[in-house]
């Protein structure tokens, strides 16, 4: 099997998990309104929501860059031509790849800071390094689509130097479709 699709499978395991989440999520603040309005609020529901959000979005950073779901302003990049906006994807991919990767790392090390001093949070006395952990594994993941398309980018220019014929079905273009139709 192909590495890139070890990291597809990888992040429908990771939408699958954050998915979860967001249904508990869902869940506890319909039983917060209801209780609240009934008798007593569940305890720590801030403290959850906020985990969970966190495991959510985490989770979802990966295949939203897949997707090409994060949003993207590009009037003025689309008025340049395709080799630009090609350079302009590399270089941006390069600094995903470089940012993600410092959060990653520094993540990892709060983490391992909140896990030998054993802090935990103030209402449900949860212990925090688990969640960091996972944002942190999130931007991992996202770091590998970052390099996924990176390297897709380099093999496909490096096909069009050494003159094969290369289709541009895997290097992506920012809204290409959308150029083509103005």
């Amino acid at each position: 099997m192909k590495p890139s699709n070890y990291i597809d499978q990888l992040h429908h395991l990771f939408i699958i998990i954050g998915g979860v989440f967001l249904v508990a999520m869902v869940l506890l603040t319909c039983a917060n309104i209801v209780l609240r309005m009934v008798w007593l609020p569940v305890q720590g529901t801030v403290e959850l929501m906020g985990f969970f959000g966190a495991i959510v979005t985490a989770c979802a950073l990966g295949y939203t860059q897949i997707k090409r779901g994060h949003i993207a302003v590009d009037v003025l990049i689309n008025t340049f031509s395709r080799s630009t906006r090609n350079i302009l994807q590399t270089i941006n991919n390069l600094l995903c790849l470089s940012f993600f990767g410092l959060v990653a790392w520094q993540l990892l090390k709060k983490a391992e800071i909140l896990r030998q001093s054993g802090e935990v949070t103030e209402t449900l006395r949860i212990i925090y390094y688990p969640f960091m952990y996972v944002v942190a594994v999130g931007c991992v993941a996202l770091v590998f689509v970052f390099s996924r398309e990176l390297s897709q980018m380099i093999s496909s220019k490096k096909k069009r130097i050494s003159g094969k014929s290369v289709s541009t079905d895997n290097v992506y273009i920012p809204h290409e479709e959308m150029i083509e139709e103005i």
